[in-house]
């Protein structure tokens, strides 16, 4: 096995260099392309989050690989390599896989045990079979780390040692308020329609928020996640909740209405200013002043309180607003973009809060850990195991295919002799004549093709199908030929995981 990662995380980077360095989709693909077209690279997968960029390679290479994965990252990311450098982490083999199986489980996320990340390991399988950039090794090890989260998460509380990054935030946002209380009745705008805006959406509603609107830059997207969250059986604590899709050209409208925003889009710039918040601020003070209320309960453009999404909950919303006002926080926001949607100066404004992944960093850090945590660990570590014995006794099957064909061809060949030598054979005699003679080869065979698969599974096995090919002087060219229509097999009847 010759898999190589090279990345960078929150462990490893402050925020700001992760979020110049995030990639959009456009450029992960791009990425990918170049890395395959890149001398050591045969494979080559990606994975981006929030807060990870991780290159995934097959290499002959160790070394040019490293050096061509670390400059196709800085190349694309647009951090010059100098200054990317002392951020990246390498891994190789089973390090590699390590790596990957503790991320698909949550051990190495910024909150301990989400679940997020199986839908963006996913998401980096499917763009590398897209891109036919995944070959048998790249879909051998992803599907495989979807399976390793799914069983630590089944079989382990890892649930309990954190939530998802949402959920997180929200937490961070109510400040030690039970989420439920905090939310009650409130107004949420939700900008983004993809994974994380869905599952931010989907958690106020849960967690009792009175309407959401989602904005998103393809109207028909938001409408969906719309539909979704007004469908019946969700589990919404919320009586009359309500949700509506608006163009991204209605978000500063929203804004004076809101009361919570969360906004995860893939922009590569900042989505919600500094001055926009503060001018949603202003607006709610002078409708505030106007009315004698906080302005909370405004209508919307058309003059009605329906219009903006609220309802005749008179008492929940008295109380709601009367706590944040209170707290002196009339505008809570959650950015859970990389990099971030919201300007960051928001934290300088009075009147809003801001929580962004650099603050969930800082907050994470102390965290406390489930004890499910170490029977997490010790799953990694025997997946990790037993994916290296099942890659590396793949890896001699070719030279165990070529050699049985080469033994067959040998057969074939004494029989055509024999045949030759002694025509007057009749057919019950040739046939009893061939099959003795395959069972003999059969047997001379089975041993040590069965012995070598066993010492191919433990470490340094890989050396044993060398001897083999030494041994019985097989032609690489046969065993290349068995090893490509292999992989080709393998990549085009890999089926996707579902997250």
């Amino acid at each position: 096995m010759s898999l190589l990662v090279v990345g960078l995380s929150h462990r490893s980077a402050p925020v700001s260099v992760l979020e110049r360095a995030a990639l959009a989709r456009e450029a992960q693909a791009k990425l990918l392309q170049d890395t395959l077209a890149a001398e050591p690279a045969t494979e080559a997968a990606v994975l981006a989050t929030c807060n990870r960029i991780e290159l995934y390679a097959d290499v002959d290479k160790f070394h040019a690989g490293v050096a061509e994965l670390s400059t196709l990252l800085a190349q694309h990311s647009g951090v010059g390599l100098e200054e990317l450098t002392p951020y990246l982490y390498v891994h190789y083999e089973d390090r590699a896989v390590h790596h990957l199986f503790s991320v698909a489980c949550g051990l190495d996320s910024m909150v301990v045990g989400e679940g997020q990340i199986l839908g963006q390991i996913k998401d980096a399988l499917a763009l590398g079979q897209e891109l036919h950039t995944a070959g048998r090794l790249l879909n051998d090890l992803f599907q495989q780390a979807l399976r390793v989260g799914k069983r630590a998460h089944s079989e382990t509380g890892i649930d309990r040692a954190g939530q998802s990054l949402v959920t997180f935030g929200l937490e961070r946002l109510a400040d030690g308020v039970p989420l439920g209380d905090w939310a009650g009745g409130k107004r949420a705008l939700v900008i983004g329609a993809g994974s994380m805006s869905s599952l931010a959406a989907a958690t106020l509603a849960r967690a009792g928020v009175a309407h959401v609107a989602v904005a998103n830059r393809t109207l028909a997207r938001a409408e969906r996640l719309a539909e979704i969250l007004r469908e019946p059986g969700a589990g919404r604590a919320a009586a009359g909740f309500t949700a509506s899709a608006v163009e991204m050209a209605a978000v500063p409208q929203e804004l004076a209405l809101a009361d919570v925003v969360v906004s995860c889009t893939g922009a590569m710039g900042v989505v919600l200013t500094a001055e926009a918040i503060r001018a949603a601020l202003t607006s709610r003070t002078d409708a505030a002043g106007a009315s004698g209320t906080d302005g909370r309960t405004a209508a919307g453009p058309s003059g009605t309180a329906a219009a903006s999404g609220r309802t005749d909950m008179t008492c929940a919303l008295d109380a709601a607003c009367g706590d944040a006002a209170r707290a002196g926080v009339r505008l809570a926001l959650l950015d859970l973009a990389m990099p971030r949607d919201i300007d960051a100066a928001v934290h300088r404004l009075e009147g809003a809060r801001l929580v962004d992944i650099e603050s969930l960093a800082e907050a994470s850090a102390d965290a406390p850990m489930a004890a499910d945590v170490d029977r997490v660990r010790a799953i990694v570590s025997d997946e990790v195991a037993a994916f290296g014995a099942a890659q590396r006794a793949a890896h001699i099957t070719p030279t165990v295919v070529a050699l049985r064909t080469m033994a067959a061809d040998v057969v074939a060949s004494e029989i055509a002799r024999l045949d030759g030598r002694l025509p007057d054979l009749d057919d019950k005699q040739r046939a009893e004549i061939t099959q003795t003679v395959r069972r003999v080869v059969d047997k001379l065979l089975h041993a040590p093709t069965v012995r070598v698969k066993e010492l191919a599974s433990t470490p340094g096995g890989a050396g044993y199908a060398d001897a083999l090919r030494e041994l019985f002087d097989l032609d690489p060219q046969a065993v290349a030929a068995v090893s490509r229509a292999d992989s080709q097999a393998g990549t085009h009847n890999t089926a996707r995981e579902p997250a």
